[in-house]
């Protein structure tokens, strides 16, 4: 009896090993979630909601004047600029509305800017350069995220430098952006030290007379090295990355597509339909938080008081209105027009937009036309917003086509190790998230910055001044007016 049962809980507990790619990371997923909100508490005014209009009033409270705060009173902000460290203080993403964000805005869309062309060019010339690299024949798995990071820590160097890129500035820049993207997924933990060689880098640099352009008034020789890390070599990078590993990899998992746009040439309309529905089913952003800076008011909804604040949640928001949200059709962007869609895949215009809104569907468009040049695309493995696995993804060069057996076998690899895989990372993502969580609450970065400085940056002086009827002593805040005292 005892052998019968002993042989019948290592079997149910093999079963329950062998199911488990099936059903433990949706569950540990599911915890960490359960875990960041316990952690956070309840902060935020959550976006689209029905009470507030739900999507169809969604850009209009997106857009309220009002809705112009960014990092001072949100705890949610520490964790952000826990992340983005070092230099989160002056992150152009998280300024707060004033002059010093104006001023920051201008500087990276004068240096954002240029002839299509000659952006395609580039783009187009970064990517070959990185796909030079690779054998020319024989099937390759990659990671599509860390194939395209370089092609972007080059291209956004030349628009900095506007020089060629050296492979030790490259791989500082990549080094850095990997850092970086991965602490926001919680696959891996936070290295300073990594990060700070490239704000070295850009020190000497600086020191050295060797950035063509002119920076952002006002700010000192080490937050303009912050300011180019921030805005160029860690979002740009990082986003632009992340957007051609999500392009990339459904045009992997849907063929007929995939050929379609390789046969359009340099036809925009195909690919820019396909791109739309990619930034649709998965939105580079997940939750934009914003805080009110005073009342809002609308007519039909209940008042939003100051100093709340709001969550804009862009994957519910692309999601409402479609009668099948979550199916790959990239055929309704050729009757859908931009002002009747729930899209805002680069923000809306009224508050504080993705500076390289114009810039993105451009330089993809070459990277993508390039990659299809040489390759088609194949892989099965899951795809989702967050893509913590990097898109695992099989390059097959055209010129050297695997034959059906073979695919078969080195896609069911494929597929297998990413289920494998998906296990011991999601342990993982529950582990180190929940300690960054925990860490920033606990050094609260952006709390710190903000008991110290004013919205633009300035060092507050403190004074003593008699309060209260027991003649005590406390300290008033005053501003000092002196931009970038802080360093």
């Amino acid at each position: 009896m005892l052998k019968k049962t002993t042989g019948a809980a290592l079997a149910a507990g093999s079963a329950l090993l062998l199911s488990s790619p099936a059903w433990l990371p949706g569950r540990i997923v599911s915890l960490r979630m359960k875990l960041f909100a316990r952690i956070n508490g309840d902060e935020g005014l959550p976006f689209p909601q029905e009470e507030y209009g739900g999507a169809e009033r969604f850009e209009e409270i997106y857009g309220q004047p009002a809705a112009n705060g960014r990092s001072r009173g949100a705890a949610l902000s520490d964790l952000f600029w826990y992340w983005l460290a070092p230099g989160a203080d002056i992150h152009q993403e998280h300024l707060e509305a004033g002059p010093r964000y104006d001023e920051v805005s201008r500087r990276t869309l004068a240096i954002l800017a240029g002839p299509s062309a000659g952006l395609y060019d580039a783009a187009a010339r970064s990517t070959r350069h990185v796909l030079d690299a690779l054998p020319a024949d024989g099937v390759r798995s990659v990671r599509l995220r860390d194939l395209m990071m370089p092609v972007w820590a080059e291209f956004f160097y030349t628009l900095v430098f506007q020089e060629d890129c050296p492979p030790e500035a490259r791989k500082l820049i990549v080094d850095n952006a990997e850092d970086v993207v991965n602490a926001l997924k919680c696959t891996r933990l936070r290295h300073m030290r990594r990060r700070d060689r490239l704000t070295r880098y850009l020190l000497r640099r600086l020191d050295a007379g060797e950035v063509p352009h002119v920076l952002p008034a006002g700010l000192t020789r080490r937050q303009h090295a912050y300011y180019l890390q921030g805005t160029f070599f860690n979002t740009a990078v990082v986003q632009m990355s992340e957007a051609m590993a999500h392009l990339l990899l459904v045009l992997a998992q849907h063929p007929e597509v995939q050929e379609r746009v390789t046969a359009s040439g340099d036809d925009d309309r195909c690919l820019s339909h396909v791109m739309n529905e990619t930034f649709r089913l998965f939105p580079l952003f997940g939750v934009a938080h914003r805080i009110t800076t005073a009342d809002i008011d609308l007519d039909g909804m209940p008042l939003i008081p100051s100093g709340s604040v709001l969550t804009f949640s862009y994957p519910d928001y692309h999601a409402a209105g479609y009668t099948d949200p979550e199916d790959f059709v990239p055929g309704r962007w050729e009757t859908l027009t931009a002002k009747e869609a729930h899209h805002i895949p680069f923000g809306i215009a009224a508050n504080r937009p993705c500076p390289a809104w114009r810039l993105s569907p451009i330089a993809m468009r070459a990277a993508t036309r390039e990659v299809l040049a040489r390759f088609e695309l194949d892989s099965p493995v899951s795809h989702t917003r967050s893509i913590p696995h990097r898109a695992p993804c099989l390059l097959i060069p055209r010129n050297h086509p695997a034959d059906t057996p073979r695919r078969r076998v080195l896609r069911t690899a494929l597929s297998v190790r990413d289920r494998a895989e998906d296990v011991g990372r999601s342990l993982t993502q529950l582990v180190l998230g929940t300690y960054m969580v925990l860490d920033a609450r606990r050094t609260r970065p952006a709390a710190r910055f903000f008991a110290e400085h004013d919205t633009e940056g300035r060092l507050l002086q403190r004074e003593h001044t008699a309060s209260g009827a027991d003649g005590r002593y406390e300290p008033a805040v005053t501003s000092c007016p002196y931009p970038g005292r802080s360093t």
